[in-house]
């Protein structure tokens, strides 16, 4: 019987995240009951406590030598797990970052492809065909401003969205994994074609994605889903995980 084959997965995460590592981990130990891959998981930290976009921008200066740390286990993917931090840098710099960082690992003889949780959203909501979603966020309203500009930037329309305005990121961490349930239904979904039920990677909802798809009847996602989707996009696997949503479907 020949060994299943092994993938390690790298996240570069806020020194104070608490999810990702958790979040992502989830998803793919759920779909090793269905298929042959296994997964190891490695994080290198970058420095951050509050949710402002003055620590964002001091914190994203870290991650070419998170880059560097990970890619000196040569994992086989590398994600970038602050999805606000890469929108508060300008628009469209998910791939200034993607391709710098990769750049990074080729250069320490460890090349592997890079996926920012911010492209990964966006990347998740363009396979499902999303042109107008709703989106919830921990953010102050002036960081979730940022980041329904910059889905706005890439064709997508954010019609409502709300803000916890939580800026302790360790209190972000600490919400109720299944409280989206209850607040998405706040939401205007009136012609949207998907849900964003948490544009950030440190505010816990996987166990609230498949209980708000089944209600509404349509398409749910989070920054975790759509940054382990994009993972397996990039290691050539298949994306089906039951349970958490139509992104994981395996039909995209």
């Amino acid at each position: 019987m020949s060994t299943p084959r092994q993938f390690r997965i790298g996240q570069i995460v806020p020194s104070s995240n608490t999810t990702m590592e958790t979040e992502i981990p989830a998803i793919l130990r759920a779909r090793e009951a269905l298929h042959p891959e296994r997964f190891s998981f490695h994080s290198s930290r970058m420095r951050m406590k509050h949710v402002t976009k003055e620590e964002l921008a001091a914190m994203d200066g870290d991650s070419d030598r998170c880059a560097l740390e990970l890619s000196d286990a040569r994992v086989d993917v590398l994600g970038y797990a602050c999805l606000v931090a890469i929108m508060s840098m300008g628009l469209g710099y998910h791939r200034v970052s993607e391709a710098r960082l990769h750049q990074r690992t080729v250069d320490n003889g460890g090349p592997a492809p890079v996926v920012t949780s911010a492209g990964a959203l966006v990347d998740g909501l363009k396979a499902l065909g999303a042109r107008k979603v709703s989106i919830l966020t921990p953010y102050m309203k002036p960081l979730t401003r940022l980041v329904v500009d910059y889905i706005e930037h890439e064709g997508i329309e954010v019609v409502d969205s709300l803000s916890l305005e939580i800026s302790d990121n360790l209190e972000v961490g600490r919400q109720d994994p299944r409280a989206p349930i209850e607040i998405t239904r706040r939401f205007n979904t009136q012609g949207v074609d998907a849900v964003v039920a948490s544009a950030c990677v440190q505010m816990p909802s996987l166990a609230s994605i498949q209980p708000i798809e089944d209600r509404l009847g349509l398409p749910v996602l989070s920054s975790s889903v759509a940054t382990t989707y994009l993972m397996l996009k990039r290691l050539g696997l298949s994306t089906e995980v039951p349970g958490h949503g139509s992104l994981l479907s395996g039909r995209y």
